[in-house]
């Protein structure tokens, strides 16, 4: 690809780069729910991600004005050279005198490459960790365990009248007017991660013919009133990206999670739907669906 910085060169994540970065995350895929192009794209004015190709692999390095700068793991060929690459990395970040640091690192990468090392230390990171569930389960909701959720889903279908829509160019639009209306009520202007959030969805939204993801509506007396987003994360795994509804209607959350499910990743085996990001309510929310396992991530760095 012409366009493709080497290192020392990086260049910021556009849209000219997806077919690059999809093909690389097809063939050697790590399995967390950041190494999406949609995920990258729509998050990267937030992280200020910029990437360059250095010594067969994909470095992708955020420069957040807050937070001090870290690289992704490097995706390649985790066979060989794996070592030497995030020790490069890290070092390139201390050469610009930072701590360097290389974060969200599955567990399977940290297992078997660094579980016995004696130059880096790995530290867990739990509020990155992806939870992932049996997209079977969150389609029938099986035995006592989803109790609760068929009830919810059962009250709201009772309570009200509504329709699913796969999301369309022309919905956008609609999915835009909710997500100001939820800001509103979250007062995202006063949060940054919410406004960083809010900024994401409107990137991925407005981008919807130049991006792979699909999306499920609900409409209720002809307003969008639930929209979410997702995508294949590899052959077997979906991954959900955003899920916004109007808080004012119990249960929502809950038909539009089921019902995505079942339209749009009844194929996969598995969904993936990201963090908690350590916050205690979406922590609770994301156990309530019992996932199946979680990918736990790991922040590399060079021990003193």
């Amino acid at each position: 690809m012409d366009t493709s910085p080497e290192y020392p060169v990086f260049k910021e994540i556009s849209l000219e780069d997806a077919s690059f970065f999809n093909d690389v995350f097809r063939e050697y895929p790590l399995g967390i729910s950041e190494l999406t192009f949609t995920n990258l794209f729509m998050w990267r004015n937030y992280y200020r991600f910029i990437w360059t190709l250095w010594d067969g692999f994909l470095c992708i390095m955020a420069h957040h004005p807050r937070h001090q700068p870290f690289f992704l793991p490097p995706v390649g060929d985790t066979t060989t050279q794996l070592k030497e690459q995030i020790r490069a990395c890290i070092m390139h970040l201390r050469g610009l005198g930072f701590n360097g640091a290389v974060q969200r690192v599955p567990e399977a990468l940290v297992a078997q490459h660094f579980c016995s090392d004696h130059e880096f230390e790995a530290v867990l990171d739990r509020d990155n960790a992806d939870y992932v569930y049996l997209c079977e389960d969150l389609i029938k909701l099986p035995g006592n365990r989803y109790h609760r959720k068929k009830n919810q889903i059962s009250h709201f279908k009772k309570s009200y009248t509504f329709q699913y829509h796969a999301l369309t160019p022309e919905l956008v639009p609609q999915c835009l007017a909710l997500e100001t209306h939820w800001c509103d009520l979250k007062h995202c202007d006063l949060v940054p991660s919410l406004s960083g959030e809010e900024k994401a969805i409107h990137e991925a939204l407005t981008n919807i013919d130049s991006l792979t993801f699909k999306g499920g509506t609900i409409v209720m007396d002809g307003t969008i009133e639930a929209f979410t987003l997702g995508e294949a994360l590899s052959q077997d795994t979906a991954v959900i990206h955003v899920e916004k509804a109007n808080p004012a209607f119990e249960g929502l959350y809950q038909v539009l999670n089921q019902m995505f499910m079942e339209h749009a990743c009844a194929s996969f085996t598995y969904v993936n739907r990201e963090q908690d990001l350590g916050e205690e309510g979406l922590r609770q929310a994301k156990q309530s669906y019992l996932p199946h396992h979680l990918i736990n991530k790991y922040t590399l760095r060079l021990k003193p």
